[in-house]
């Protein structure tokens, strides 16, 4: 089973960049697809990036498309979100999840796995 933590989130000011980190464990990770959410206070849990952990195939949301980079080092067993020209419509709390499909991450229902999530605040 995958283990997953978030890092790296903060507070920026609008147009900066964040990088946050997907830490993982278990001797299976690297079989794991992997995506980010995010859900800002009252509103519903949103996909914003996915990635086939050995394939490098990735899929984003449309708000993201452009200015939000998903990538992995399988080595250190992480996945990293790069956030640039962020905007305050991007505040949110950014979760990390694991599934061994990557149409199950991308659909983001029946999910195996998520990290605890980190906060991202993006001031105006």
């Amino acid at each position: 089973q995958a283990q997953l933590v978030e890092s790296g989130g903060g507070l920026v000011q609008a147009g900066g960049s964040l990088r946050l980190s997907c830490a993982g464990s278990g001797r299976t990770f690297s079989t794991y697809a992997m995506g980010w959410f995010r859900q800002a206070p009252g509103k519903e849990r949103g996909f914003v990036a996915a990635i086939v952990w050995r394939g490098g195939d990735t899929s984003y949301a449309d708000s993201v498309k452009g200015r939000f980079t998903i990538s992995r080092d399988n080595a250190k067993n992480t996945v990293y979100l790069q956030m640039n020209s962020l905007k305050p419509e991007d505040t949110a709390v950014y979760y990390c999840a694991a599934d061994l499909s990557f149409r199950i991450i991308v659909a983001g229902q029946g999910i195996a796995y998520w990290g605890p999530g980190t906060q991202v605040t993006v001031s105006s």
